[in-house]
């Protein structure tokens, strides 16, 4: 999976526009430290800074270079909440546990502000997010989630608009209604993230890139162990999702690879990029299988929204994303794509993340669903609170339970793929 998506990686928007990478050394030889995390993504990153921070010595290992998995190639949308309702986290946890939960999504936002203002992040940051309902049964759902999250978790923060302003928004006739959440907003993943690998070396981290974790050794002084060397260390943090491959089986069966793409157009004019979408917010639908744009600082295009859910990258990409593109925006017919990049998220079958321990010390954070540029930082946070013995916060999403996908590697993929086309006839029928 890592060599099928690498070229597709490197021809994206944000590899050709990122600021320059780190650039360090493989791990060589034997080494410890008081944490291994392995994997270089927002949710690693975030958690090296706050354990340097607390004054532990951090080593983190990234198989290839850091934010090369969804951290670095998403859609830039940073949003309060989760990929699945709340609803699920209520019926599971609890009215109270589900309040908290909602109330560190709101923090995950937050957190950003706060680490772009300490680290002087460059990221392109722009404020806004509009969810987007097609159709009149998506709009009353719409309606109903707005009302649901004041009344619930007193969040208050949405403005919703109905059919006849819709188009002072986004300018399109495929939406019913939009709810603007002026507390969401987007950014440039990329340079976000290799900013905060700057940040954690700053701090003290040692970050070792092109260095695969190969083989885990438990017990009470787990060893990490990778081509070169191996590492001792009295914790590990497994933030690696889909790429941590067969390094934990029982927390690969848990999770399922999707493919989800992006692309970009040719830059637009300045005027008629802003016409698309006045306030420049980033934009997301309310279907199952979902279209999610913004704007760039240059003013083009960037459309989300094919998926696959077999694991082999779509021929034609570029093609296909523009198709979508027009679906919602006819009027770029004249525009080509320029980049079009994707790659691998893991979904959690009830789409809630989830996050615990192997061992008393060996965490892992996974499962985010595709709603992870906001929440991983905090997750990574949670997880070096838990390390440092404060794990109240980490522990409320501990307890979420998740059930390993059937099948096994061989039949889960059909079963999704199956699945999945229910759930896009439901999209297609209004459901």
């Amino acid at each position: 999976m890592l060599a099928s998506e690498d070229q597709l990686t490197r021809n994206s928007y944000y590899a050709a526009t990122a600021a320059p990478q780190l650039h360090s050394e493989p791990l060589r030889g034997d080494a410890s430290c008081d944490v291994c995390i392995v994997g270089g993504g927002l949710a690693g990153l975030s958690a090296a800074i706050e354990l340097r921070r607390a004054g532990l010595d951090v080593v983190l290992l990234e198989a290839m270079s850091i934010g090369w998995g969804a951290s670095g190639r998403n859609g830039g949308q940073v949003l309060c909440g989760l990929a699945c309702d709340m609803s699920v986290v209520r019926e599971r946890l609890g009215r109270e546990a589900a309040r908290a939960v909602w109330e560190m999504t709101v923090e995950a936002v937050s957190l950003i502000g706060e680490r772009r203002r300490e680290f002087a992040i460059e990221c392109e940051w722009q404020d806004g997010f509009i969810a987007a309902a097609i159709g009149r049964r998506r709009a009353r759902q719409l309606h109903a989630w707005a009302e649901e999250l004041e009344r619930e978790y007193g969040y208050g923060a949405m403005q919703l608009v109905d059919r006849p302003q819709v188009r002072q928004w986004v300018d399109t006739t495929r939406y019913e209604a939009l709810a603007f959440d002026p507390r969401g907003g987007h950014l440039h993943p990329l340079r976000y993230t290799q900013a905060l690998a700057r940040g954690a070396v700053a701090l003290g981290a040692r970050v070792h890139e092109g260095t695969r974790a190969l083989r885990l050794e438990r017990g009470a002084v787990p060893v990490v162990h990778t081509a070169g060397g191996a590492l001792r260390c009295r914790h590990v943090l497994l933030a690696g999702n889909v790429y941590l491959e067969d390094l934990v089986p029982e927390l690969s069966r848990r999770i399922m690879p999707v493919g989800t793409f992006i692309a970009a157009s040719a830059r637009l004019d300045a005027a008629r990029a802003q016409a698309l979408i006045p306030s420049r917010a980033c934009v997301s639908d309310t279907q199952f299988v979902l279209d999610y744009f913004r704007l760039s600082a240059d003013h083009r295009l960037l459309f989300g929204g094919r998926v696959s859910y077999s694991t082999v990258v779509p021929r034609h990409l570029a093609e296909a994303m523009r198709r979508r593109m027009l679906g919602v925006f006819p009027q770029l017919r004249d525009v080509p794509i320029e980049y079009s990049w994707g790659g691998f998220v893991d979904i959690t079958m009830n789409r809630a993340p989830d996050f615990g321990r192997l061992e008393p010390n060996i965490y892992y954070l996974q499962g985010f669903s595709g709603h992870g540029l906001a929440l991983s930082g905090l997750a990574g946070k949670l997880a070096a609170e838990a390390i440092c013995g404060t794990t109240a916060r980490f522990d409320v999403f501990a307890r979420m339970p998740h059930r390993i996908f059937p099948g096994g590697r061989a039949l889960r993929t059909p079963a999704l793929v199956a699945a999945m086309a229910w759930y896009r006839l439901r999209d297609l029928l209004g459901g």
